[in-house]
């Protein structure tokens, strides 16, 4: 068959690749790239200067970020559509957040390798889950161009805050200045992913105008 008589429905993207165009998924994925770049590349330097808890701007500045970067990606620009779409759209959102958070927490993770009970992986995983939980959730309550707000106040009233003796008390209220295995924390990061994912999911982003 010549190009000539190619049908015009086999010339159209599919649906796939026109939501990925239209969340812009190819810039968020190259910012979340540049995050982890410069996560690995700080860590490494506070480090060597500070020791192991020289990391912990690090693990909460970089899940910030990554949250950020997700959470404004889950804007519809044409939000009326998504809702009167005959196939139902939860799916394709939780996808959307998966196949996110999964990729930047494990890339994440590999940024601060060793010592897990002093700032190390399993602190990063756990934050990324719950930052990025609350931008899902704010991207449905306030909307996805402000879904970064709410967890960078609350992110960053707890980095000033928060008591240098981890657990306690602030294992569940600064949650992300823990180190990886206060189990506190772990619940609460992982109920606010919980919550934020389901919430995003059934509801999607809050209409926004303009």
């Amino acid at each position: 068959m010549s190009p000539a008589a190619t049908p015009r429905s086999a010339l159209r993207p599919g649906l796939p690749v026109l939501y990925v165009r239209s969340r812009g998924l190819p810039r968020t994925a190259a910012a979340l790239a540049g995050v982890v770049l410069l996560a690995a590349w700080a860590a490494a330097r506070l480090e060597d200067r500070f020791g192991h808890t020289g990391r912990v701007p690090v693990l909460v500045l970089a899940p910030l970020l990554v949250s950020a970067a997700i959470g404004t990606s889950l804007y519809a620009a044409a939000d009326e559509l998504d809702r009167t779409a005959v196939r139902r759209w939860w799916p394709r959102r939780l996808l959307h957040l998966l196949a996110l958070t999964g990729p930047a927490a494990a890339a994440l993770a590999l940024a601060v390798p060793g010592h897990p009970e002093a700032f190390g992986a399993p602190g990063m995983i756990r934050n990324v889950l719950g930052a990025t939980g609350v931008a899902a959730a704010s991207a449905a309550l306030i909307g996805a161009r402000l879904s970064w707000l709410p967890m960078t106040v609350y992110g960053g009233a707890v980095y000033l805050a928060a008591p240098r003796t981890p657990g306690g008390a602030a294992s569940v209220w600064a949650w992300p200045m823990q180190p990886g295995p206060q189990t506190g924390a772990w619940l609460v990061a992982s109920a606010a992913y919980a919550a934020g994912a389901v919430l995003f999911a059934v509801r999607g982003p809050r209409p926004e105008r303009g």
